[in-house]
């Protein structure tokens, strides 16, 4: 290697540093945003699972009020 190629060869790796560095970042930003995104997922599937549940509860009474209903006739 001669001296005349090290300054190219200085700019190639800073050229490719500073692509790294700026993939890095966007990545790091995507990385929080799919965080929170998760975040809001999940609190949004627990909220869900307690209306099932609650909707689980109702419907089970109205079965038994209709069996009830129907006993009594």
């Amino acid at each position: 290697m001669t001296e005349s190629y090290l300054p190219i060869e200085i700019e190639d790796v800073e050229y490719n540093l500073d692509k790294l560095i700026e993939k890095y970042r966007e990545l790091k930003i995507e990385n929080a945003l799919l965080k929170h995104k998760q975040d809001v997922l999940a609190q949004e599937n627990l909220e869900l699972l307690e209306k099932t549940a609650s909707a689980k509860v109702r419907l089970d009474a109205m079965i038994t009020r209709l069996k009830a209903m129907e006993n009594s006739q």
